[in-house]
């Protein structure tokens, strides 16, 4: 069964309580903060805000740039999280593309290859740290010393872990150790350092499906596949919501409706949609944003 997480960030103390609760009470399965410093809430302590509004739903950062996130305050910050909210923490990651992020903690982003590089060295850090290990990483990209984390212990046994990317060595990375796959469709990162090209044309999403497959080669439960969506609009014309995005794509609306990153049409159009990505790519799990909280209401009714 499809699943649906809302991505969100506080403008306030009321209103983020109160799309907490009602997140929770539409069926969504985790509230998401997004974490770029500087420019938004501090993830960890808006959902630790939300935590005792609610009882069920997951509380998870998307994603946590580990580029500038240092392992032992991320994992502090998440597993204090999980004893906040009695066990439903959730850790989304990623290598971080905005350069204005790592110029602020006084470091200049490295090109992709040295991005992923200290991506993987801190969540495996992190991941250790949260697993109880002492952990020791000398190299260019970490350097850490007799690090361990021993209090607060997260009161899950495994705290779930997103890698979201769309980077082939980070995707099989993802495969090979993450509990969900978070494919973003993002391409490369554009002069703004914010926005990018999209990689959502068919070929592209198996290419980077391929990543993952090959990562989780021998793994009894390979991971779950989430799609990062871009645009909800719930329509009787589909089309023609679709039209302007497929043309700033460079894809035909056919293409642009068939990609997991957009949810566009009738509440029974967007339900098969989710089920011919369940079929046709294998995701089973869709972050959106909070503007999508009311539009797919119905959608989360009938998928529950």
């Amino acid at each position: 069964m499809a699943t649906f997480s809302l991505q969100a960030t506080p403008t306030d103390a009321a209103s983020w309580a109160e799309l907490a609760r009602r997140a929770e009470t539409a069926g969504f399965d985790a509230l998401l903060a997004a974490d770029h410093p500087g420019d938004v809430t501090s993830p960890f302590v808006a959902l630790a805000a939300a935590a005792p509004v609610t009882s069920t739903i997951g509380l998870g950062s998307y994603v946590s740039n580990l580029g500038v996130r240092e392992p032992m305050l991320l994992a502090a910050d998440v597993a204090t999280l999980d004893l906040i909210s009695g066990g439903r923490a959730r850790l989304g990651v990623g290598a971080g593309h905005t350069p204005a992020e790592w110029r602020a903690v006084g470091r200049e982003r490295p090109d992709v290859a040295g991005r992923v590089r200290r991506c993987v060295a801190v969540a495996e850090a992190v991941r250790a740290l949260l697993d109880g290990a002492s952990v020791t990483v000398d190299s260019a990209e970490l350097t850490m010393r007799g690090a361990v984390l021993r209090d607060p212990r997260p009161v899950q046994e495994r705290i779930p872990l997103t890698m979201g990317t769309a980077n082939s060595t980070l995707l099989r990375w993802a495969g090979a150790h993450a509990d969900v796959v978070g494919l973003t469709g993002f391409g490369r990162t554009l002069a703004d350092g914010h926005q990018h090209e999209a990689r959502w044309r068919a070929d592209q999403i198996e290419a980077q499906l391929a990543c993952v497959a090959a990562g989780a080669a021998g793994r009894a439960d390979p991971p779950a596949l989430e799609a990062l969506v871009q645009t909800v609009v719930v329509t009787d014309d589909a089309e023609a919501a679709a039209a302007e995005q497929a043309r700033r794509n460079g894809m035909t609306v056919a293409e642009l409706l068939a990609t997991p990153f957009v949810l566009i049409g009738t509440v029974d159009e967007i339900i098969t949609a989710v089920t011919e990505h369940e079929r046709r790519w294998g995701v089973t799990r869709f972050v959106v944003r909070d503007d999508a909280l009311d539009p797919l209401a119905p959608v989360l009714a009938r998928l529950t």
